[in-house]
């Protein structure tokens, strides 16, 4: 009789997700080419040899028991452990990553990423990227948590993480900022904090997957518009929806057409000292895509670039 090691393989456990996503035998069989037959025998051996039965068949749909449901929750860990092994391998032989992440804060530029994104294809098809929009603490905990290689636009005190080596990119300085038709233009500088408390914030939410994340430039009991994004943000404010802090690169071409205006307030003026992180590789050293990535950043003009201190990033 077969044991759980012979019956349990990749193929089988895919089958198994194929089967719990399609709803029933049949529909798994379509989807995958065989006769019903043949995906009912396939799960009755993995049922033997786990001695559980994994499916309710009392009804018309193929529905998962508990140890079913387990063994759906376990298969997907294994088979996502066979990919990045699979992954590490081919890094081993090629040098370059097989898919790379980046955490990008929205407050970076969009456009700069984009060029960069487009010449590190160029050099390096082979490698799948991915790029993720974060804000706040969420950029750096994308980097902590292993779900990036790399984040633009962190704090910092990225450094202070172990494990987490880190690099600066220059201050960015904020403007605060409001539609001209908003009831704060017309008002004598500078602003007390319990007037703007009266007039609704618009804030991007930390994307901080744990815990309530940061809050910056709000006040006790202000009415707040929260966004995903900083171009939202942007959007939110120039339609007079409410008022706030926003990069002087990004609110300058909306200062100087008048779409916006800028306006002094009480409290300190607000300077984010940003830096690009990056987790240690070890011994083995960094992969190919990070190297390529790290010696861009190196170029004072890509890092003005990022921070939008430049109209745009010329790439040989």
């Amino acid at each position: 009789m077969p044991t759980a090691r012979d019956v349990l393989t990749p193929d089988a456990l895919a089958l198994l997700q194929t089967v719990a996503r399609a709803g029933s035998f049949a529909a798994a069989a379509r989807e995958l080419g065989l006769v019903p037959s043949a995906v009912t025998y396939r799960i009755r051996q993995m049922e033997d040899a786990l001695d559980a039965l994994l499916f309710d068949r009392t009804s018309r749909q193929a529905r998962l028991t508990a140890a079913g449901r387990e063994l759906l929750r376990e298969g997907d860990r294994l088979l996502g452990e066979v990919d990045a092994v699979a992954n590490r391998v081919r890094r081993v032989a090629t040098g370059w990553e097989s898919q790379f992440t980046i955490a990008v804060d929205t407050a970076m530029s969009c456009g700069t990423v984009m060029e960069l994104t487009q010449a590190f294809l160029e050099a390096a098809p082979q490698t799948r990227l991915r790029l993720r929009d974060e804000a706040l603490s969420g950029t750096l905990q994308a980097l902590v948590s292993g779900q990036a290689d790399l984040a633009l636009g962190v704090s910092n005190e990225a450094g202070n993480h172990a494990g987490i080596r880190s690099r600066p990119l220059g201050d960015l300085d904020f403007v605060f900022a409001v539609a001209p038709h908003h009831p704060l233009a017309e008002l004598p500088e500078p602003l007390a904090d319990d007037l703007l408390q009266r007039h609704r914030a618009v804030a991007v939410a930390d994307s901080v997957q744990q815990g309530s994340g940061l809050t910056v430039n709000l006040l006790a009991g202000q009415d707040v518009l929260t966004v995903s994004t900083m171009s939202a943000k942007l959007d939110a404010q120039l339609r007079g929806l409410g008022a706030g802090f926003l990069p002087e690169p990004v609110a300058r071409p909306y200062l100087e057409t008048g779409r916006l205006v800028a306006k002094r307030v009480e409290r300190p003026p607000r300077v984010v000292r940003a830096a690009y992180a990056w987790r240690d590789a070890g011994p083995t050293g960094p992969g190919r895509a990070l190297q390529w990535w790290l010696a861009r950043l190196e170029g004072p003009a890509t890092r003005a670039a990022l921070l939008q201190q430049t109209p745009s990033l010329t790439l040989p």
